[in-house]
């Protein structure tokens, strides 16, 4: 659902119910979670799947190796907790609120690169993180993102399903003919779609435990959040095996809150500002653009990454 921009007074604007607000404050503290485990989880399996040859790329045979590896088992560990952190997000808030606190993630892992291999991210690196975070206020205060008052519909669902399959595969394909940075970053943006859309999966199997908890087990929405799910981490570990986490990590941490606005807004009727507020909304964005490809690319961390771990 839309809501409507400054000045269009004919149109009536959704109040939000008694304790919203407090919902909203406990999705974004759970997003923030969920974010900082993301990053450690990043971390640790680009670690792990840089070791891997390269011609195991987008093969089983990626995952067998990585799967004997402790580094990368640990760093699966930790994107299970991100997972719970996230669905405790969905459960309580909106798509279009958890998915862009989750761009977090970007300054969270370029801290732990700095702290772990003893690097000064220095002035820029700091001011890109603080880029990042205006540019995340001025979206969500702007948009001012609620949740939605309806579940997809079946032919809302097959639609998203074959609009997501369809530009993952252009995604995946457009990968392998390309080299360079281009093959992780396309990559990383079919991975922060896949993720996004498996947030949808999870938000309505929270919806489903909440109304009705023995009704999940013959739900077909937990299924596909597993599904989902698989595939995501199948793309990810091919953005972070395919070329430096300097490339992958933008792309995969700008396609994910885009992606997620989009779904929240047309298949749960989340609400956003319309109107005037767009051109705040994408001063939000554009700053967190900004201060992603800032951060990501800071010479310290590029320095550090080439030197010592490949990262």
């Amino acid at each position: 659902m839309i809501r409507p921009g400054i000045g269009n007074a004919n149109q009536k604007v959704r109040v939000q119910p008694d304790g919203r607000g407090e919902e909203s404050l406990v999705s974004v503290i759970l997003a923030l979670f969920a974010a900082l485990c993301n990053a450690v989880s990043s971390v640790l399996q680009r670690r792990a799947a840089k070791s891997v040859p390269e011609q195991k790329a987008l093969r089983p045979a990626l995952m067998l190796a990585l799967m004997r590896d402790r580094t990368w088992l640990g760093g699966i560990a930790t994107m299970i907790a991100a997972f719970a952190f996230q669905a405790g997000a969905l459960g309580t808030g909106a798509l279009a609120i958890v998915q862009p606190v989750l761009v977090t993630e970007l300054p969270f892992t370029m801290v732990i690169l700095s702290r772990a291999y003893g690097v000064s991210l220095g002035r820029r690196s700091w001011l890109a993180v603080g880029t990042m975070t205006l540019g995340l206020a001025v979206l969500l205060l702007s948009a001012a993102p609620t949740p939605g008052d309806r579940l997809p519909s079946a032919m809302e669902w097959a639609l998203a399903t074959i609009g997501t399959g369809g530009a993952i595969a252009l995604l995946v394909f457009v990968g392998r003919l390309v080299g360079g940075l281009a093959r992780p970053v396309a990559f990383g943006v079919a991975a922060g779609v896949c993720f996004a859309f498996t947030a949808t999966f999870i938000k309505q199997s929270m919806s489903i435990l909440t109304e009705d908890p023995a009704a999940l087990a013959t739900s077909w929405q937990p299924y596909a959040m597993v599904a989902a799910g698989l595939l995501s981490v199948f793309l990810l570990e091919n953005a972070l095996q395919s070329g430096p986490l300097v490339a992958a990590q933008p792309a995969l941490t700008i396609s994910d809150p885009v992606a997620g606005i989009i779904y929240g807004t047309t298949m749960f009727g989340e609400d956003i500002r319309t109107g005037g507020w767009i051109l705040l909304e994408a001063v939000g964005l554009l700053l967190i653009i900004r201060g992603s490809f800032q951060l990501a690319q800071s010479p310290p961390v590029r320095a550090a990454a080439a030197a010592r771990t490949g990262l």
